[in-house]
This record gives structure tokens, C-alpha cells and sequence, in this order.
């Protein structure tokens, strides 16, 4: 950029601002990955490092700063933006294992995002057991969503380095806008109709979350107080089991049988850490993206949600499965923009100066509502690879919200689902057990027993 251009900028929703007002020092914001490549030959980690810093530097969304106002918050193109600076490196000590990178990665994950800069970090760890390599992202949660993340990380491959940014589009005026509508009165008249419609619908999304909100278990292992340490479990699974066992029960999605398998483990784990599983109710924010294929973009996050009950005092597999496909089948049936899961619309449409005041005290309200997030981030099928290394693993990571121990994040790529668990180390040393239970959970749906 010269020293006469001015930095591109772009609008901040009310939902992209309520995630950075949810931000502690305790609870960071950020979504991330981490992504693990089959390299053919040796690995040259300055090569790497500038690779992705110089494919960074391409991508406009990474160039933006957060500036920060009462009235309208908003990202700036920053200028002498330098993407080397948000590219680290590190090395893992031998045998280089899942396990060993889940230590670092949790280390990593931990720290919250520098907001004085562009929100985002890579971080390439090499060391890891047969030539292989990994890469954490961080992204923080106000700049994208999952679906976002996808993108950009996908414009960090080789394959796709030659797509086009899309510009940044300027907040509208809003006088502009207003004589618009009174030269056009039809639009007047629709954009009232839009207005009394969205409130109506707002007005019971907020009834909704107010009938459901419950005191959490004081005992349940799902709610801690909020601590800062972390701990991250990279667990595998094969797609072929998840789809024999859908055809198996009589249909559903590929995402019913994950959360069937996530409630049958959360239910062995409590098991074996003497947790009565009929006393600890274990519900489940499911979010929901609402951006339609080819939609104009309008802002970073357009999410809902739904809740989900997870029947883990249920003893039965199969039973598990069949009560979480009919709740899950009633919630699309009601659509993303009612019942209380579709708090975020909610957000979305509150001012930004009412975020500065309610939005952090409304986070540590989070259990009242829902006990743990389990989100699916949907991945394209193709091949992938970052300077000739083809992607093998690919774990995303949601983040932890006050209150909670865990959340999960789920992925389908290439034949594997991967979960990546991220949880309050203070409050669950014992994680290792929980992912021990997550192919034993398979293997009990795939059984029947």
C-alpha cells in the first residue's frame, strides 16, 4: 500500500462485536485448527514459514484491524501490515505423537489474540513422528465463522492461492438510506413489514431462551469455574463407521450419529469417574450457519443455533441415536430462527453500545442456557496441500465458553471424521478418558449392544 491510499474498512455486526465483548483473559474468542501434512521429502521450515506468510499477505481479511468505537466499531486495512509477524514455528520433542502435538496445541490455543493487531496466528510445528508436519490457525471469532475460517485457510493452499478477495464493502449511510425509502414508499412499507416481522420473531426467540433456562447441576462435570489452562484431545474416526451405523439405525444424518457417539462417551466417561449419568442432564448448543450458498456477504458472523438434549442417562445405543435424529428432525423442522438455540439472531440484532454492557455479563449466564457447544464444520472434498504436502489430519477447535469444562468441534474430510475436544484442564484432567470413549462409543452403536 502507498502512503496516499486510503485502508479499505468494513462493518462490524452486532454479532461480530458480541464476540469480542464475550472475550476474557480467561476465555478467548478464537475458532482454530489444527491441520497435520504428509511431506514426500525433508521438511524446510523457513521455506514454510514463508510460504504461508506470503500467502497471508494476499488475503484481505487477514490485513484488517479491529478500531474500536462506542457507535461503530470496524476493521481497517492496517497499514505496513507484515503477515511474517503472526507466523511462528515450533518443534514438538520425540516420539512426536497426536498426543505430544495436543500438548503444544493446547498451549497455544490458550493464549488469547493480541487486539491491537490483526486477529489472527499460524503457528507451523514440525518434529512430528514420520517427516510430518502440522499447522495451527487461530482466527478470532468477531473476524470469522466456521464457514470463513474454511475459506481462508483453504487460500493458505496450494491449490487456491489465485483466487480474487473480495473487496471490502463500506457501512451504509444510513441517511441515504432513509430517502431511499421515502421517495419509494412500496419500500417503506416492505422494510416495516421486514421490521414488525423481526421483532415479533425476536420477541419469541427471547421468550424461548427465557422458558429455558435452568440451573446447572452444581456436581455436573460439565461446568467449572473458568480457568485459563486448557487441554486439547485429537480423536479420529472413520466416516465408513459413521455411515454404516446411520444405515444401520434406520437413517438420520451423518451429524446424529456424532452426537450419538459424543452422548454414549460423555456417558462412559461419567461412568468412569463414579458420575451418576442420570443426574447430570447434558444439553447441547448446535450452531447453526446462516449464509446462504452465493449470498452477498453482510458482515463476518451470521449464525443461530439449536439445543439439543444429549440422553446420556439412557442406557440403550440405539435408543440414544433415535432420541437425538426425532430432536434434531423437529429442530430443522422449526427452522434456525425460533427456539431458544437462536440466541445469536438475537444478538445480531441488538445495538453495539448495548454489547459494551450486557454481552459480558449475558456470557457468564452461558450455563443457564446449554451445557456444552458441538459444532460441525463442513469441509469440501478435495485434494489439499501446502507446498507439495499433502493434508492427512485435519482437527478443528471451538472455543470454551465461561462456565463450561468442554466443547467439541467436529470435521468431515476425506473418509475421517475429526474431533478436536478442548477443555478446562483444571476441571478435567482426566480428558485422555473421555477420547478413549469416543471409539468405544463407535463401536457400541456399530455393535447394537
Amino acid at each position: 500500500m502507498s502512503a496516499t491510499e486510503t485502508p479499505s474498512r468494513s462493518e462490524l455486526t452486532p454479532l461480530d462485536w458480541a464476540f469480542l465483548c464475550m472475550e476474557h483473559e480467561d476465555t478467548p474468542m478464537h475458532v482454530g485448527a489444527v491441520a497435520v501434512f504428509r511431506p514426500e521429502g525433508a521438511v524446510d521450515r523457513d521455506r514454510l514459514r514463508r510460504v504461508l506468510a506470503e500467502r497471508a499477505q494476499r488475503i484481505a481479511r487477514l490485513r484488517m484491524r479491529l478500531e474500536r468505537s462506542w457507535l461503530q466499531p470496524h476493521w481497517r486495512e492496517a497499514r505496513d501490515f507484515d503477515a511474517a509477524e503472526h507466523v511462528y514455528d515450533h518443534e514438538i520433542p520425540a516420539p512426536g505423537g497426536r498426543e505430544e502435538l495436543a500438548v503444544l496445541a493446547s498451549e497455544l490455543i490458550a493464549d488469547p489474540l493480541d487486539q491491537r493487531r490483526p486477529l489472527w496466528e499460524l503457528h507451523l510445528i514440525t518434529g512430528l513422528a514420520d517427516n510430518r508436519f502440522a499447522v495451527l490457525m487461530k482466527f478470532h471469532h468477531s473476524l470469522v465463522d466456521g464457514h470463513d475460517a474454511v475459506e481462508v485457510g483453504v487460500r493458505l493452499l496450494d491449490e487456491f492461492t489465485d483466487l480474487t478477495d473480495t473487496p471490502a464493502t463500506p457501512p451504509p449511510n444510513p441517511l441515504d438510506e432513509a430517502f431511499g425509502l421515502i421517495r419509494r414508499p412500496e419500500k417503506l412499507v416492505g422494510a416495516l413489514r421486514g421490521t414488525l416481522s423481526k421483532s415479533s420473531e425476536s420477541l419469541g426467540i427471547a421468550a424461548s431462551v427465557m422458558r429455558n433456562m435452568r440451573i446447572p447441576v452444581q456436581s455436573s462435570p460439565m461446568h467449572a469455574s473458568t480457568s485459563p489452562a486448557r487441554r486439547l484431545a485429537l480423536v479420529p474416526i472413520d466416516l465408513a463407521d459413521i455411515r454404516r451405523i446411520r444405515s444401520r439405525h434406520g437413517g438420520g444424518t451423518n451429524n446424529d450419529v456424532v452426537l450419538a457417539v459424543i452422548a454414549g462417551a460423555l456417558r462412559r466417561w461419567m461412568a468412569a469417574r463414579g458420575e451418576d449419568s442420570g443426574e447430570v442432564p447434558v444439553r447441547a448448543l448446535i450452531p447453526v450457519c446462516r449464509r446462504r450458498r452465493n449470498q452477498p456477504r453482510s458482515g463476518n458472523n451470521q449464525l443461530s443455533g439449536f439445543l439439543c438434549e444429549l440422553p446420556v442417562d439412557e442406557p440403550d445405543p440405539a435408543t440414544r441415536l433415535a432420541s437425538i435424529r426425532d430432536e434434531m428432525s423437529s429442530n430443522k423442522s422449526a427452522g434456525p430462527l425460533r427456539g431458544p438455540g437462536a440466541f445469536p439472531v438475537l444478538a445480531g440484532r441488538l445495538p453495539q453500545v448495548l454489547h459494551h454492557v450486557a454481552t459480558p455479563l449475558v456470557a457468564q449466564g452461558a450455563p443457564l442456557l446449554f451445557d456444552t457447544m458441538i459444532t460441525n464444520v463442513p469441509l469440501p472434498t478435495f485434494h489439499a496441500a501446502l507446498d507439495g504436502a499433502e493434508v492427512a489430519e485435519l482437527f478443528p477447535l471451538a472455543p470454551l465458553a465461561s462456565g463450561h469444562s468442554l466443547s467439541i468441534a467436529v470435521s468431515q474430510f476425506r473418509g475421517t471424521v475429526h474431533i478436536g475436544v478442548q477443555a478446562n484442564r483444571a476441571a478435567l484432567p482426566d480428558l485422555e478418558k473421555l477420547a478413549e470413549a469416543l471409539p468405544q462409543a463407535v463401536a457400541e452403536l456399530s455393535d447394537g449392544t
